[in-house]
């Protein structure tokens, strides 16, 4: 049975993540196959180096591997596998911070699109700045962000409950990130400001 781990459809995540928990190697590999082509590209996408990207996907699945016992079946691995991603960036544009020269470069390279804020920061950065932040944004543009970033509601979700389509939602969710992004223009937000400006996924 476990030689199929790798090729059965059936198996459910949550069946490889129990494996896994019991240190079934082959359940690590299927779960990392089916995941690091989702991580990967954004993290090179963010640090704009592919052997420091390969570092810190080494450095995420070693850290699942490590830590196996400890997850949890009933919970999603995607939110967990991304949630350490991101602690990760974020850790590494802190250190980046320093370093005047990469610093330049990544500016250089940054991607100005619309990136998602709230993946950026943890439980309690993100609620003490959206409580302050959400504040100043209009009232369509906040209830937008609510119903789709805290409620955990889709593009179609929030188009059929508000009445309007599903680009005029992504178009007060763009504004809104730009307008909360604003609110981290200064030096001691420096490197959650070059992760925001970078990153374009690590969403669900």
């Amino acid at each position: 049975m476990k030689n199929m781990v790798l090729t059965d459809p059936l198996v459910s995540e949550a069946e490889l993540v129990a494996r896994l928990k019991q240190g079934d190697e082959q359940a690590f590999a299927s779960l990392y196959h089916q995941y690091k082509f989702q991580i990967a590209p954004n993290l090179l996408r963010l640090v704009k180096s592919a052997s420091i990207a390969e570092d810190l996907l080494h450095d995420l699945f070693l850290k699942i591997w490590e830590n196996r016992e400890q997850l949890d079946p009933e919970q999603s691995l995607r939110a967990y596998l991304f949630r350490i991603a991101h602690n990760m960036v974020i850790d590494f544009f802190r250190k980046a911070a320093r370093n005047k020269t990469y610093q330049e470069h990544l500016m250089l390279n940054a991607n100005l699109s619309y990136s998602h804020i709230e993946e950026m920061m943890d439980d309690h950065q993100r609620q003490a700045f959206l409580s302050k932040a959400l504040e100043t944004l209009s009232p369509q543009s906040r209830l937008v962000f609510k119903l789709c970033k805290l409620e955990g509601k889709s593009y179609e979700e929030i188009s059929q409950l508000l009445q309007i389509s599903t680009n005029t939602v992504s178009n007060h969710l763009v504004k809104a990130n730009k307008h909360l992004k604003s609110h981290l223009d200064n030096p001691a937000n420096l490197p959650y400001l070059i992760a925001l400006i970078l990153i374009p996924a690590f969403c669900s």
